[in-house]
Parts: structure tokens; C-alpha cells; sequence
């Protein structure tokens, strides 16, 4: 079979076995392809190069798609036992060019490429395993087993793509050109491009849950939105038109640019796109893996800063409103083609998919009814921020894959590039990136005197993340004092006198007791959660000192809250708090050293509480503290029965959770107060409230 030619499964209908043998295919396909992109790194050495200071090397790309089946398979319960925990927390999370990557390099002692090449041979012939093993029943929904694996599958291949944009900003003595990734060899000047009209319409996005395909969360729900007529631009724009706005001295003037994007070009002293090399007396272009004479009549590749400039420049000059295309309007302009679906075409009907080169193409190629490249080619970027739909739902084995998109920083890119494979390639996707960010992207152009609407997001909507926001910066409720803030003071009691250096707050949620023990004399605290949801709404407060959240007070009827950290007395401890993402149960190396560990309500929402408690000393200097709180309310929804610390009987005699938690730290700490409840409470709605107590208890580290 052609590997550059696969197509996503369809997952509602046919024999299972069949479906068995086909994700098989398609998981070995993946899998094949994503070796043969690094194939074109010149050497073993080139894996450690960071082609982007913002972002990892490529050898972390090399792991983390592979240790990413591994940690969903776990957070899914497919498997149970890890292949190599220290490899799936270092391979786990900094993918993307984000504010809180920590890309300290001191913090990474990378492997071999060897080493890394025997763990992804461990994690295939597992998957392997797994497809030919699981029980298998049509129709694969997202809460299948199966589905899991075809996030597998889907997010290797996002990476893919992402990975060749990596390779591509490579000095190209660190890359080889090989015949698999064959450049298309048809180039010259292009026609000149003219806008055509484009009538509007009712839009309507989103999928329902029962869709065939394989889907991301951001994909599912219900969008509806009213056109006025337009016009669009016949082709992409090619480096021919754009070659203009460079030779008018664009890039130096202020004038064409918004804030964002003078601020961006300022900071990187761009001159010219970033694929484009300045010769002596003409253009170069640098293609993945090599440099060619300029195709003129290929699309030009840009970030959303530089279309945006483009399109005001285009703007003044010809007098006529010009800009990018909304989301909406892409999509009318994809509907109003007619085109068929991946995978459902004979052949694609664009450069997309790899059925065609491993490069862009001329704009004029691939005709789409009265336009080019509606699909294809290169990602075409939008006016829209990415936003949920109504009716989103996150999906919980990840996360973080839409939600920390949506603060209106992240710009929709839509139709695929030529190396977009799988869900990438289908008509539902929904991928945004940075505005500042590289892709192998460009865009197409309209003439529209319609507003361009911003969904904005900015006030938390997601249930949990907003009780979690109530109960640590919210109102105090039945008498009963703010639980983060009251832990933080009894850990404060007990360090008097201690070393107060380093605190790890563990299980931070949305991070109050953090700050709170940061206000108390620690001159550094670190606070970690496994839930994107939270640690980004944390990270948020530190970063901006606020946030903003809508409360469910009755049915539909919602209150809206801005909480600062002014209001609390925090403001002056924004420096000294930190939060990162991570599985305390598998902690990366770098998380060490705290003369005080506070882990709040986390024990029994953990899938291996024992090894938590195992290792947790390893991070922690002698005479340190450690405080537990827990309700233990052990549930099999978060904690498989076995890996209980209580709530069971053994001999016939009952096993309370302070007892399973004193014989594992039992040698190593010592327990030195009297266990002592504490109430909290976690208002629902505006009549509806939990009230628990919770056990506390204060262990020393021998």
C-alpha cells in the first residue's frame, strides 16, 4: 500500500474485523510515515538542533508521539503498566510554542536517538498488540477503548505536519532531500489573481457525536451564522503577488501592521517571509529539505501577522475593504464547491493528503469549481479565533487538546496543506495556532464590508473549572472559612522555625493555596496539576492577576465573576509562584528539592496513590513536611479498586484510608500532630452545595 496515500477510518459501519485489519493498516502506516520525516535529518546530531528557540528540539517530537499513546492508554484505562515512565513525563508536555513551557534546556538530559528508536519499536509492537487483541464492536465512539487509539494515531499525524515545518527552518546542511518527499517540479508565473463574487447564506458548523470519522473535541456541537454576499479571491495568494507588498518596503512601515504584529516583526527583524532566501540577484525558496529557484506561482507562506498586513496594505491602495476570511465564510466558500470528503474521494482533489508532492504546487493547479486551493496546497488563515462551539464538550483522556486555545490568541486555519493526512484532511477540522506561529500556511483573500465577529471566551465556562474558581476565589458559604487558604495557614504553623525555600503544591487546581503559601514566607513556589483546565486557569491568574469565570446559578441563568489576586493580597506573590502541568504519579526529574510537599484532595483521585506515596520523599529535603488532606472517597472512576489505600476490608476487618497511607510512609516519615478534619465547601449552584469533611494529617521526612 501507498503510505503517502491512507485515509482516515470511517468508524460507523462495516465488519469489525475488517475495521480491526484496516486500524491496523492505517495505525502501521502512521507509524512508517512519521519514521521516513526524520529520515531527512542529516544526522543523529541534527535531533538535538532547535530549529525554533521557542520550541523543543526535534528529538523530543521523536519520543513524544509515541509516549502520548502510552499516557492516553493509561489515562483511559486500556493498559495499566507503563513502558517507561521516565521517557512518558520528559516526552509528556511542551509541545507547542505556549507562555508556560518550561524550555530551559538544563532541565533535559535527552537520550540517544537509539534509545529513543528501541522505545518506539516497544510502544508499536504494543499497539499492535492491543489492535489485534481488544474486543472490537461498530460503531467506534469516544468512549471506546478504539478511540483512544485513533487519537493515537490522529495526533501522530497532526505531527507530522508540524514536525516538517520544524525540519524546514533547519540550517539546510542538517537535511537531506530524499525521493520520497518529492517536490513538485511545475513552476512559472502565476495569473493574476482576481476576486470573484461568493453569495452568502445560512453556515452551519459542527458535528454530532454519531459522525463516522474521528473527531477532536472542538469539532463537536452546533454553530449557526447568516452571510452577506462577498467576494473572494480566485487563487491563494502566490510569492509573486506578495513579492509586491516586500518590494513597497511593507515590512518597514509601521503604518500596515496591527500592534501584535509590528511588536512580532520588531522582535524577529523580518524582511521577507520566512521561507523566502535573498539571493544575490533573484529569490531562493526553502522547501522542507531543500532550496530551489523561487516558483512564483506558488502560494506564498506567511503567519497571520504578515496576511494581515498584506490585506490592510491591499486595502489602501485599492480602496476596496479587503481581509481575511472568517471561518464562516471559508466554509460557505468549501460548501459552494462541491467538494467530496476525506476519505471519501478517489482522488484528491487538491495538493493534499500527500497523493501528490511533498511540497506546494502552483496556485492555478487544483480548480474547485469558480476557485483554486479551496482545499490543499498550503492552510489558509481566518479572521477567527478558535472558540467552542455550543454544546462542547472537552474530551476527558485530553484536555488540553482545544481549551487552551480558546483566549482568543489562536487563529483558525483551515483546507490542509499538501502534507495534511487524516483528520487534518477532512472537512470538519478545526487546528489554530499563535498568530506569530509557522505553518506551512498562507492565505486567500476577501472583499467584505461585514463585521468580522470575535467569539470571545474570556469569561471560564467549563463546569469543573468554574466550581473550582468558586471554591478557592469565591464567597465563603455556610460559615464555613476558604479551605486552599486554611490548609496554607496550618502549613505555615507547622514550618515555623523550618527552612521555608521550596513549596510544591501538588494537585494545585486553579492555585489559591499556592499564593497563599508563597504570602507565608516561601520564596519559591511550584504548583502542578495532570488537568490542562486547571493548571491553565492558575497559570492565567499568576500571568495576568486575574480571571474571569460564569457561575450556574439556576438552569440556564448564569453570574459573571472577575476575581483578581489584588483583592486577596496576593498581587506582590505573582513572582514567586509557578505552575506547570504534570502526573504526579510520574513526575518528571526536574520536580525536586521542597522543604514543604501539600497535596490537597489528591490521593484518591490518583490512579496509583501507592506509588505517589512511594516516591514522593525522593523530591524532598531532609526534614521536609508533608501535608495530606483527603475525604477518601475512593471511586473506581478515578482509582482502579485495587490501587485503594482504604475503604475495604481485609481478613474480614476494615481498612481505613489513614491506615493504608501510614504503612506506605510508615520508615520513611513520621506522622507529628493528631489527624484533624476540616470542612469545605464547593457551592454547585446558587442553592446546591457540597459540604465535606476532609482528613489532614502532617507527616516528617526522617
Amino acid at each position: 500500500m501507498d503510505i503517502k496515500n491512507t485515509r482516515t477510518i470511517i468508524l460507523n459501519e462495516g465488519k469489525a474485523e475488517v475495521k480491526r485489519a484496516e486500524i491496523r493498516s492505517y495505525f502501521h502506516n502512521t507509524f512508517d510515515i512519521d519514521e521516513k520525516l526524520y529520515e531527512t535529518l542529516a544526522s543523529d546530531e541534527t535531533f538535538y538542533l532547535r530549529p525554533d528557540r521557542l520550541r523543543h528540539p526535534l528529538i523530543f517530537y521523536y519520543g513524544h508521539t509515541a509516549t502520548f499513546f502510552i499516557n492516553k492508554l493509561i489515562i483511559a484505562r486500556v493498559i495499566e503498566k507503563r513502558i517507561n515512565p521516565g521517557y512518558e513525563a520528559m516526552f509528556a508536555v511542551g509541545v507547542d510554542e505556549m507562555s508556560w513551557d518550561d524550555l530551559n534546556e538544563a532541565n533535559y538530559n535527552w537520550p540517544t536517538v537509539k534509545q529513543v528508536k528501541e522505545y518506539r519499536d516497544q510502544v508499536r509492537e504494543l499497539i499492535d498488540s492491543l489492535i489485534t487483541e481488544l474486543p472490537l464492536s461498530i460503531p467506534i465512539t469516544w468512549d471506546s477503548p478504539w478511540w483512544a487509539i485513533m487519537m493515537g494515531i490522529e495526533h501522530e499525524r497532526i505531527h507530522l505536519e508540524t514536525s516538517s515545518v520544524l525540519i524546514r527552518q533547519l540550517p539546510i546542511g542538517q537535511v537531506r532531500q530524499l525521493p520520497f518527499w518529492d517536490i513538485c517540479p511545475e513552476a512559472g508565473e502565476p495569473p493574476q489573481n482576481v476576486l470573484i463574487p461568493l453569495s452568502g447564506g445560512t453556515v452551519q458548523l459542527g458535528k454530532s457525536k454519531e459522525h463516522p470519522l474521528y473527531g477532536w473535541d472542538n469539532e463537536y456541537g452546533i454553530h449557526k451564522a447568516e452571510l452577506q454576499d462577498l467576494k473572494a479571491s480566485q487563487t491563494l495568494v502566490s510569492n509573486r503577488e506578495f513579492l509586491a507588498f516586500v518590494e513597497a518596503g511593507c515590512y518597514q512601515e509601521q503604518s500596515w501592521w496591527t500592534e501584535e504584529g509590528w511588536n512580532w516583526r520588531q522582535f524577529r527583524q523580518a524582511e521577507h517571509p520566512l521561507f523566502w532566501i535573498r539571493a544575490e540577484k533573484s529569490w531562493k525558496l526553502r522547501t522542507m529539505a531543500s532550496e530551489i529557484e523561487m516558483p512564483w506561482n506558488w502560494p506564498v507562506e506567511v503567519n497571520y501577522l504578515e496576511a494581515k498586513a498584506f490585506c490592510n496594505w491591499k486595502t489602501a491602495i485599492g480602496g476596496s475593504p479587503i481581509r481575511l476570511p472568517t471561518e464562516d465564510e471559508w466554509c460557505r466558500l468549501y460548501e459552494l464547491s462541491n467538494l467530496p470528503d476525506q476519505p471519501y474521494w478517489e482522488k484528491a482533489p487538491g495538493n493534499i493528503n500527500l497523493e501528490h508532492w511533498a511540497s506546494s504546487s502552483p496556485v492555478d493547479r487544483f480548480k474547485n469549481g469558480d476557485f483554486y486551493d479551496v482545499i490543499g496546497n498550503v492552510w489558509q488563515w481566518t479572521e477567527t479565533p478558535i472558540y467552542p462551539f455550543h454544546g462542547f464538550q472537552v474530551h476527558p483522556w485530553y484536555d488540553d487538546f482545544s481549551t487552551p486555545t480558546f483566549d482568543t490568541r489562536h487563529n483558525l486555519i483551515k483546507g490542509g496543506s499538501w502534507i495534511s493526512t487524516g483528520n487534518e484532511a477532512t472537512r470538519d477540522s478545526r487546528y489554530a495556532f499563535r498568530r506569530h506561529f509557522f505553518q506551512h500556511a498562507g492565505f486567500r483573500y476577501v472583499e467584505s464590508e461585514a463585521p468580522v465577529i470575535i467569539h470571545d471566551e474570556q469569561y471560564e465556562s467549563d463546569l469543573s473549572s468554574v466550581l473550582h474558581c468558586e471554591a478557592h476565589y469565591g464567597a465563603e458559604w455556610l460559615g464555613v472559612v476558604n479551605f486552599q487558604k486554611r490548609c496554607a495557614e496550618i502549613c505555615l504553623e507547622y514550618m515555623n522555625g523550618r527552612a521555608m525555600g521550596h513549596a510544591l503544591d501538588i494537585g494545585c487546581a486553579v492555585g489559591r493555596a499556592s499564593f497563599e503559601l508563597a504570602r507565608g514566607g516561601f520564596s519559591q513556589v511550584t504548583g502542578l496539576d495532570f488537568s490542562t483546565r486547571f493548571f491553565r486557569l492558575a497559570a492565567r491568574m499568576q500571568e495576568e492577576g486575574y480571571l474571569r469565570y460564569s457561575f450556574p446559578e439556576e438552569g440556564e441563568i448564569v453570574s459573571f465573576h472577575e476575581v483578581t489576586l489584588e483583592q486577596f493580597g496576593l498581587e506582590e506573590q505573582r513572582d514567586k509562584v509557578q505552575f506547570y502541568q504534570a502526573d504526579a504519579c510520574n513526575l518528571p526529574d526536574k520536580f525536586s528539592g521542597y522543604d514543604l510537599v501539600m497535596a490537597l484532595n489528591l490521593i484518591d483521585r490518583l490512579y496509583s496513590p501507592r506509588r505517589f506515596l512511594s516516591m514522593i520523599h525522593e523530591r524532598m529535603n531532609p526534614g521536609a513536611l508533608l501535608m495530606i488532606t483527603s475525604p477518601y472517597t475512593w471511586m473506581e472512576e478515578f482509582t482502579n479498586k485495587e490501587e485503594w489505600l482504604g475503604g475495604y476490608r481485609e481478613a474480614g476487618e476494615p481498612v481505613w484510608g489513614l491506615d493504608g497511607i501510614s504503612s506506605i510512609l510508615k520508615g520513611r516519615f513520621r506522622m507529628i500532630s493528631e489527624p484533624r478534619d476540616i470542612p469545605f465547601v464547593i457551592r454547585e449552584t446558587g442553592r446546591k452545595f457540597q459540604h465535606t469533611i476532609t482528613q489532614l494529617t502532617i507527616w516528617e521526612l526522617l
